[in-house]
């Protein structure tokens, strides 16, 4: 009974540090971005989407250097589905709707895509992620960084004189709340995570919905935070932008930098039904969101349920 009450409290103590975090990470963020003239897109997909995949990326490496490397895919295709179909969905349905525009939708949204597309290939091909498919994925996701350091030269420069003159100068409460909000969040989710999978397993709740559950969902807890936080406050760049930067970096460099130290196995299933979901779920979102270049309440809507669809099977066919 003791260990139940701690737990709890542990978990609401955990989601108050949460809520605060994100507080702090989202607005320190966009005032830093704004101060150096960064596009909130280009945040949303760099700054905002490395931060908050660094549980996702631990628990690769993790696992890769316990021995349990064929976990690592598990992490980041259940991420990726969660991100897409559960955080944004969850998101634009709370907030009503995320807007975007076509750059949006064609570079990054289109690069999310073509990601999924490549590890599906390569899992396919190889049933396994090697050496040399670690080093062509880092590749990718260098190519990618360098074409966002261009969009952003690109914008700097149309930028207008006056509009400069008007940015606040980066102070360093901005930096140090940046930072407290980053490690807040990281140790916040963690804490979560570890609280509710305790509950779960004393409550007996099956192993694999368990599983699911800190992999999927936990590991992307900062991801979800920021973007509902962005979300609400009318920040949609930085919102969407969070998500698709986040899944590009779990495939590019979450897989990518494990794959350098020993080959990653992979689950027969996460060919089969996880990756197709991922590349479904991604294609859904370009096409929801590019229709009218907005995520509506609706659109969260079918995201959501796409999903709940989506674990049910999974759990279904798993047990």
């Amino acid at each position: 009974m003791i260990q139940i009450i701690g737990l709890v409290g542990a978990l609401i103590i955990s989601l108050l540090i949460v809520i605060k975090a994100a507080d702090l990470f989202v607005d320190n963020l966009v005032d830093i971005g704004s101060s150096l003239g960064i596009s909130q897109i280009i945040l949303g997909v760099t700054a905002s989407a490395i931060g908050t995949s660094l549980p996702e990326f631990g628990s690769a490496m993790i696992a890769t250097l316990t021995g349990s490397s064929d976990i690592g895919v598990g992490v980041v295709i259940g991420s990726n589905i969660w991100n897409i179909a559960g955080i944004l969905g969850i998101s634009a349905f709370v907030a009503g709707v995320i807007e975007t525009n076509r750059q949006e939708i064609m570079r990054d949204g289109m690069m999310t895509l073509l990601t999924a597309l490549i590890l599906m290939a390569f899992l396919l091909i190889t049933n396994e992620i090697t050496r040399i498919v670690g080093i062509i994925l880092i590749a990718v996701y260098v190519i990618y960084l360098w074409i966002l350091i261009r969009a952003q030269r690109n914008n700097s420069e149309n930028t207008k004189d006056e509009e400069k003159s008007k940015k606040k100068a980066i102070t360093r409460k901005n930096i140090s709340f940046l930072i407290i909000g980053l490690i807040g969040l990281i140790i916040g989710c963690r804490l979560l995570v570890y609280s509710g999978v305790e509950l779960a397993e004393i409550a007996g709740i099956p192993e694999i919905l368990v599983g699911l559950f800190a992999l999927g969902i936990g590991t992307s807890a900062p991801e979800f935070v920021v973007t509902l936080n962005s979300a609400m406050k009318k920040l949609h760049s930085l919102s969407i932008g969070t998500v698709l930067g986040s899944n590009v970096f779990n495939i590019m460099i979450g897989l990518g930098v494990p794959a350098l130290f020993m080959n990653i196995p992979v689950e027969p299933l996460s060919v089969v039904f996880d990756a197709p979901v991922m590349i479904f779920v991604t294609a859904l979102l370009l096409l929801l969101a590019g229709w009218k270049m907005k995520l509506t309440r609706y659109a969260g809507l079918i995201l959501v349920i796409v999903y709940v669809c989506y674990i049910t099977i999974r759990i279904a066919i798993s047990i």
